[in-house]
């Protein structure tokens, strides 16, 4: 039972007898005031039951598979991917996730295998296996961008939708959004929570230069690409005035996929280029603003690992990027106070957003039997009543210290936004964010690569 669920009912009992026993007046005791301080005993009892009933009502319309009684024969169902998928019992989810398969392996006969293939190598050996009509695994964990359209195209892999309804389970927007193709959904996940991309901002280096907190532009409502852009400007500072910057704002010099995700936009939509769709416009202009005003900390030679680099050295502000490289940068920056904000709305954003490039999920071949079977298994592992309150709340309790931090993170978790761009190998991306950089102009940069990118797409659709 979630906790949130077990306290209510816990407030519910103690406000019942608290107003038996006063005959339903005020009371007060803390039993009485424990959620309010001001209403009766019994209109606070009434609201959590009405509260209570609501609840139920939910749990009794999410829809799950009914039960069903089949033999699997003894069969091994192998799970593949490019980590080891075993469940751990690290909390009272998994233990109760674990419990279920230890269950259904004996009512349904069959043995769960996890099998771990090096990411290095993970791509071409599945893929391979998948072409061959021989996969390495019943559940094969594999990337959208070389997924869809191509080896859906070649009718490799079993749409899932039909079997993927209960929200408990199945992270309904993997299937019915993420990983759609003509309308039928082919991926899955049990994974409720999301990436979490960002910016984390030195709040000690932010104190010391004394500038406006990140948060407060958050908490405003100010939180912007032109608030953003002032605050790098700020914080680059020639602190010990011997003539050079020795402060710096920003440590990524073109994050231009926070700026589309930011502005609720892409690159690519479907089978079609989206160059010149206005948001997207918005968003070239923002990264090309960066690089001409010269906002970013300037290179010094590096590869893709210096803007990381950067922020480890404690003289730059604000870093954009995911949610696992926190870790190391505590352990790297012991005395700096890290905190977490949303990258700025764009002017056409209606919320926060994390980003996704490289999105991933399960899948079952077509060449394997039972892909009903496998997946009502899935769902009854997975169909548990979690004591946390929200997706990835331990990791997220472990991550950030402070509480607006991981508001700011479940933020924008709920509003992830895929990018597909690199589901096309000759569409080049990077020779394209060079050109904006450089000083081109967007539109000149747009008018030279609208045509390659559409024949780029057109590779992996098929031009119409």
């Amino acid at each position: 039972m979630r906790m949130g669920k077990m306290m209510l009912l816990l407030c519910t009992l103690l406000l019942v007898l608290s107003a038996c026993s006063s005959g339903g007046s005020k009371s007060g005791s803390s039993a009485g005031t424990a959620e309010t301080g001001t209403e009766t005993s019994t209109e606070t009892a009434a609201t959590n039951t009405d509260n209570k009933g609501a609840e139920e009502k939910d749990a009794e319309q999410t829809y799950k598979t009914p039960d069903m009684d089949f033999d699997m024969g003894g069969r091994t169902i192998k799970v593949v991917s490019w980590w080891d998928m075993t469940i751990p019992e690290d909390n009272p989810d998994n233990i109760q996730r674990k419990k279920n398969l230890e269950e259904l392996e004996k009512k349904h006969n069959f043995k769960m295998e996890y099998v771990a293939i090096d990411y290095g190598e993970y791509q071409q050996k599945v893929t391979a296996s998948l072409l061959a009509g021989e996969p390495l695994g019943d559940i094969v964990r594999l990337g959208k961008t070389y997924t869809i359209p191509a080896l859906v195209k070649q009718d490799l892999l079993w749409p899932v939708d039909e079997y993927t309804k209960n929200p408990v389970a199945f992270n309904q927007s993997v299937t019915n959004q993420y990983m759609q193709y003509n309308g039928r959904g082919y991926g899955f996940s049990e994974g409720q929570g999301n990436n979490v991309m960002g910016i984390f901002y030195n709040r000690t280096l932010m104190s010391k230069l004394g500038l406006k907190s990140l948060q407060d532009y958050v908490n405003e409502d100010s939180w912007n690409w032109d608030t953003f852009l002032q605050v790098a400007k700020e914080a680059n500072k020639d602190t010990n005035n011997d003539g050079k910057l020795d402060s710096w704002g920003l440590a990524n010099p073109a994050p231009l996929e926070f700026a589309l995700a930011s502005n609720e936009t892409s690159l690519t939509k479907d089978n079609k280029q989206n160059l010149e769709d206005p948001k997207t416009t918005e968003a070239l202009n923002f990264i090309s603003k960066i690089a001409t005003e010269k906002v970013a900390r300037p290179t010094e030679g590096g590869d893709w690992t210096e803007p990381g680099q950067f922020f480890r050295q404690g003289n730059t502000l604000m870093y954009t990027g995911a949610l696992y490289e926190l870790s190391g940068f505590k352990k790297d920056m012991p005395d700096a106070d890290i905190g977490f904000v949303p990258f700025p709305k764009g002017p056409s954003a209606s919320s926060y957003h994390s980003y996704e490039g490289l999105y991933q999920s399960l899948f079952i071949p077509k060449a394997v039997k039972d892909p009903d079977k496998l997946l009502y298994i899935w769902e009854k592992i997975n169909d548990i009543d979690s004591m946390y309150d929200y997706p990835d709340q331990a990791s997220y309790e472990t991550s950030f210290t402070d509480e607006n931090d991981i508001n700011n993170a479940k933020e924008v978790a709920a509003n992830l936004i895929v990018l597909d761009h690199f589901t096309f190998p000759n569409l080049k991306f990077y020779d394209f964010l060079g050109e904006i950089t450089s000083g081109t102009s967007v539109s000149t940069v747009v008018e030279k690569y609208k045509a390659p990118f559409q024949a780029a797409i057109d590779e992996v659709y098929g031009s119409k």
